[in-house]
């Protein structure tokens, strides 16, 4: 019988073990193929080195208002100033003259300023005296209630306190000295800032427009427009957070006065001022005028009236977060309270009081010109 050979076809090599083949065995001594890169991956390197360059560029610019903050100060001051001053001198000019109308909106303002000062001046001057008196009587009234119930303090613990802050005084006289020296040079420096911003912004309210149109003209072509674009949202936005703050700030002060003065609170009137300052750092600035009014008040009225000062700042804080900034500042102005504050802080932390002031309306212009291009390109 003859035996019937089955032939089974050859089985086939991967190309990695073919000869000569280049897969994954490394036998030809080829590198091995590097694995996919993941799409996340590659789209977070994207966007990380494009974030390091914003920042890099965000830095220099941030590097070089601080080598010229003076002048980058004096501009935002005319900028403010002529968004202030614009309306009115929209207004006159239908009557006068453009030249003249700047001239009476800005030397009317600054009567206003000048007289809001010297009735500060004059409210503080007749009661220093008073006050004074009242103080001494009231740190005395303080020392007691802290010797009762329930702080029970050492009384010797207290005018040990009193007698160091004396020696520190009398032993640290030079240095207090040269720094209230240091200090007149910087009066100088703010009096020269906002000349400067002054004199910007009469500039600015003249002849805004054609100064904005003339930089835009020397852009090239392709930009012009998408300049322009941003110019008038962040004007629109920037002079909008200008009204609105100042409104938001003249309705804390009135509110601020009226509730001290029926409190018999000495000084309402430059408290008021104060708090009116100080409302233009937002969620920040009220609440500590109002500390400063708390502590004037413990001192001249006590405890009572105090507490009633504190109980003030949560009401003011209540207004100004939930109906002032929302119906006052939300047409101009979209942001979340986090970010305020978070801009606050930040430019707190950067340039001091002044980056607290325009920390929120730098980021305000900035969302601002981003939605504003945004929706020039989808058209």
């Amino acid at each position: 019988m003859t035996r019937r050979l089955v032939t089974r076809p050859a089985r086939r090599l991967p190309p990695g073990d073919r000869p000569g083949g280049s897969g994954r065995s490394g036998r030809t001594g080829q590198a091995p193929t590097p694995a996919p890169v993941s799409p996340v991956l590659r789209t977070a390197a994207a966007y990380a080195w494009r974030l390091l360059v914003v920042g890099a560029a965000a830095y220099a610019v941030f590097a070089v208002l601080g080598r010229f903050h003076e002048i980058a100060l004096a501009l935002f001051l005319g900028l403010v100033a002529a968004a202030m001053l614009r309306p009115p001198a929209g207004l006159l000019a239908r009557v006068m003259p453009r030249g003249l109308a700047v001239a009476c909106a800005l030397i009317g303002s600054l009567i206003l300023v000048l007289g809001a000062l010297a009735l500060v001046g004059e409210a503080v001057a007749g009661e220093w005296p008073a006050l004074v008196r009242e103080f001494r009587d009231g740190l005395g009234r303080i020392q007691s209630w802290l010797q009762g119930p329930p702080f029970r303090l050492n009384a010797h613990a207290l005018s040990d306190v009193q007698s160091k802050i004396g020696d520190y005084l009398s032993s640290h006289r030079s240095t207090l000295l040269s720094q209230a020296v240091s200090g007149a040079g910087r009066v100088v420096a703010v009096f020269t800032v906002a000349a400067l911003g002054l004199f910007c912004s009469v500039f600015f309210t003249y002849s805004g427009d054609r100064q904005w149109n003339w930089f835009c003209a020397q852009l090239p072509e392709g930009a012009r427009e998408r300049v322009g674009v941003a110019g008038r949202a962040a004007w629109r936005t920037f002079t909008g957070y200008t009204h609105g703050i100042v409104l938001v700030a003249a309705t804390n002060a009135v509110l601020v006065g009226i509730a001290l003065y029926l409190l018999g609170v000495p000084l309402a009137v430059p408290l008021a001022l104060l708090e009116f300052v100080a409302a233009f750092v937002p969620l920040i600035g009220s609440p500590v005028a109002l500390g400063v009014a708390a502590v004037v008040a413990l001192a001249t009225q006590g405890p009572l009236v105090a507490a009633m000062v504190v109980a003030l700042i949560v009401v003011i804080g209540q207004i100004e977060g939930h109906l002032l900034h929302p119906l006052v500042m939300s047409w101009a102005v979209r942001l979340h309270p986090m970010v305020v504050a978070l801009s606050v802080v930040a430019g707190a932390i950067a340039a001091g009081i002044v980056g607290a002031v325009v920390a929120v309306p730098l980021v305000s212009v900035a969302w601002s010109v981003h939605q504003s291009l945004r929706k020039a390109r989808t058209g």
